[in-house]
């Protein structure tokens, strides 16, 4: 899977960056969490700080367009996105993270 950026725009406001890309496969279309761990080594950023919102492939194509997020911490990701998009991204609260370490202690 290759990744190439096509845009990426900063938005200081939300703490974050727009980034449309473009991935060439072989297989099938890439799951979205292969595509953010890609796109965050890329970037150099944390696998948690980058929120893909879109994946579009036309049929018979190896081409995948992209849209994705990427937040400077995952905290700006979390205060910023709607839950069933940390969800698709496997995004979680930090935290649920600790209560539930402390609910199995």
């Amino acid at each position: 899977m290759e990744i190439e950026i096509i845009s990426e725009e900063e938005n200081p406001m939300l703490h974050r960056s727009d980034v449309r890309f473009e991935i060439v496969h072989e297989e099938a279309t890439p799951s979205r969490l292969s595509v953010r761990d890609s796109l965050a080594a890329k970037l150099n950023k944390d696998s948690d700080e980058v929120v893909v919102h879109e994946l579009d492939t036309k049929f018979g194509m190896r081409k995948t367009a992209g849209y994705a997020k990427v937040y400077e911490s995952p905290e700006f990701a979390r205060d910023v996105e709607q839950e069933h998009m940390l969800e698709r991204n496997k995004i979680t609260d930090a935290d649920a993270d600790v209560e539930a370490e402390a609910e199995e202690a």
